[in-house]
């Protein structure tokens, strides 16, 4: 049996459901920031917030070296007005990076600077009694949508009027459904869905008054999707480093909807051997759901760290999720083994207790992947130096 203090799963999906209701893509993330940022006083965590608003909290520890982190992002995908059309609607960049065939239909916010005019996301030939089969010959670009008002609007200069400018925010509706099978659909669980697995966490380590042998900050990043995310994130002495992300459920990936997944590589390379198999074994101790997995089209906060120039180590925890920056759904079981899973993470003792004082470390300190002896034999058979030298 596990020992280690067991997630309140009501707190979770209310947290979830709450977090859905706040549009936050990139560059618009201010409301689901003072969310988040009340969800940390109402548990005693003391935070501090960055001038655009990362939220870098503090779970205390018996030591205060080395410390990790576990971060996860609060904005997602949307879109922002590019141009304001000749017919009265609107073109559209996306933020973040996804496709415009997941934009087609849906039901969208646009937040203006006097106030929010709702729409729909429609490709440009829309009827199918106008064009027919035409349609179907359409592209897939950002270039062949556009956004209707729901307002009067058939010229530029009413749009105008309505208060719509080039810049301005596009929110796609969550529309999220919880069912009795445990699934959750919505969009923008990337990573709605990750934050409350962490804040889920965290209030089972609070609530039991389990103390954590090492301080922990629980992070909560505003542009990952836009790449920047953790980059300029940690002010500690962080030797550890936990990205909470998404884990795409798809032909070619091992990550389940009913699993947590621990990303060995993304895009971007490799995550760290030891802190990787450190996760590892605990799911293993603890007897949790797992899979491992490789992100083929993928960049995550933990990499943006390493990236930005943080000696840490970094590693990739992920719910399973189909449908990825598109219709998204997951299952409680997932989020339910990723809550327990960063609460024996954050419980357990340091991957290595050297990395407290790098400038002291040692080769005799230093770690190994294996043994010396066996990963410098080699099957490969090459000719002795003697016989190519001199002759």
């Amino acid at each position: 049996m596990s020992n280690i203090p067991e997630p309140d799963m009501d707190y979770l999906r209310k947290v979830l459901l709450e977090m859905l209701a706040i549009p936050s893509p990139t560059g618009f993330t201010d409301t689901i920031v003072r969310y988040v940022a009340e969800c940390l006083e109402s548990l005693g965590i003391p935070y501090e917030l960055t001038r655009r608003g990362t939220l870098r909290a503090t779970l205390k520890g018996k030591r205060s070296s080395p410390d990790r982190a576990v971060s996860s992002h609060l904005d997602t995908i949307g879109a922002i007005v590019r141009v304001i059309q000749d017919n009265g609607r609107l073109g559209l960049a996306p933020v973040g990076c996804w496709s415009s065939r997941f934009a087609e239909g849906s039901r969208v916010s646009v937040f203006t600077d006097s106030g929010i005019v709702r729409g729909s996301v429609l490709p440009l030939m829309a009827s199918g009694h106008a064009y027919n089969t035409a349609i179907d010959e359409m592209p897939v670009t950002w270039d062949h949508v556009e956004l209707r008002l729901d307002a009067y609007s058939s010229t530029r200069a009413d749009a105008e009027t309505l208060g719509v400018n080039v810049g301005d925010f596009v929110a796609f509706d969550p529309l999220p459904e919880f069912t009795e099978s445990g699934h959750i659909s919505a969009r923008h669980l990337d990573d709605k869905a990750g934050v409350a697995a962490v804040l889920a966490a965290l209030k089972a380590i609070v609530d039991s008054g389990a103390e954590p042998l090492i301080d922990c900050h629980p992070i909560f990043t505003i542009t990952e999707e836009t790449g920047s995310g953790a980059a300029g994130a940690l002010p500690w002495d962080v030797s550890e480093f936990v990205g909470v992300d998404i884990a795409p459920v798809a032909p070619g990936q091992q990550s389940s909807e009913h699993a947590v997944s621990v990303a060995m590589q993304d895009s971007s390379g490799p995550y760290d051997y030891h802190l990787s198999r450190h996760l590892l074994k605990l799911g293993t101790e603890h007897d949790l759901p797992m899979r491992r997995d490789l992100f083929r089209y993928y960049y995550s906060d933990a990499h943006s760290a390493v990236n930005a120039g943080n000696d840490v180590r970094a590693a990739l925890l992920a719910f399973g999720c189909d449908a990825t920056h598109g219709y998204e759904r997951t299952h409680i079981d997932s989020l339910g083994a990723l809550s327990r899973l960063l609460t024996a993470y954050m419980l357990s003792p340091p991957v290595f207790a050297s990395d407290a004082d790098p400038a002291s470390a040692s080769l005799s300190k230093f770690s190994k992947q294996i043994e010396h002896e066996a990963h410098m034999e080699s099957d490969t058979r090459v000719p002795a130096v003697d016989e190519l030298v001199g002759k």
